[in-house]
């Protein structure tokens, strides 16, 4: 979704609506999962209030950790939310940019934000991803994805009680798991799914 989207009070809504989306509990627990139990830092890309960050920081408590976004209220809310937390950082940043050189990362982790890229950015970021990873550093993205068809997308929708939005730019699972193999990742797969919510994740080589 454009940045001036998320400047408007759709940033309010999706916030306000965070915790109470079908199995967000579920696919927040097989993110945090995958992130190294004491990683010594980690980057947020999309951080929206930082609730990754905040999950990653609630048990391990020595982690230091950057969280980007490139929406103003979304950033406010995550100052805002970790402005108590040592060590945890929030930076302006689109994601349709070149990641910043902010040096190399235990984990990189990402929720609901990569599919409002374009294709050919997402590729693109999936491989910044992996020159920012320390070796056996994980990447796991808790991602909007495409349903195999228009019928499923429907029910999808409904599921979640939200209309369709065109900004979306969802791309299906296996394509996305072919590219992070093809760049190089180790341990591809998808490691949960409910409908059009997926969490992917895959490691640097050590």
């Amino acid at each position: 979704m454009p940045a001036n989207e998320w400047d408007t009070d759709h940033a309010e809504r999706y916030l306000a609506r965070a915790d109470d989306y079908p199995h967000r509990a579920e696919a927040d627990a097989a993110l945090l999962e995958l992130v190294p139990t004491d990683p010594r830092r980690i980057l947020d890309l999309g951080t929206g209030d930082g609730r990754v960050l905040r999950m990653v920081r609630d048990r391990s408590p020595t982690t230091r950790g950057i969280g980007l976004d490139v929406s103003h209220r979304m950033l406010t809310a995550a100052r805002r939310e970790c402005d108590d937390i040592d060590g945890i950082e929030i930076l302006e940043h689109d994601l349709a940019d070149e990641l910043p050189d902010l040096g190399r990362f235990d984990a990189v982790v990402s929720s609901f934000a990569i599919h409002h890229l374009e294709h050919e950015r997402k590729r693109a970021l999936y491989e910044e991803i992996l020159g920012a990873l320390v070796p056996d550093g994980v990447f796991v993205n808790l991602e909007h994805v495409a349903s195999p068809n228009e019928r499923l997308h429907l029910e999808f929708l409904a599921a979640i009680d939200e209309p369709d939005d065109p900004s979306n730019r969802l791309l299906d699972v296996e394509t996305q798991l072919a590219w992070l193999r093809e760049l190089g990742y180790a341990d591809v797969d998808c490691f949960w799914k409910w409908r059009e919510i997926a969490v992917l994740s895959g490691r640097r080589p050590a």
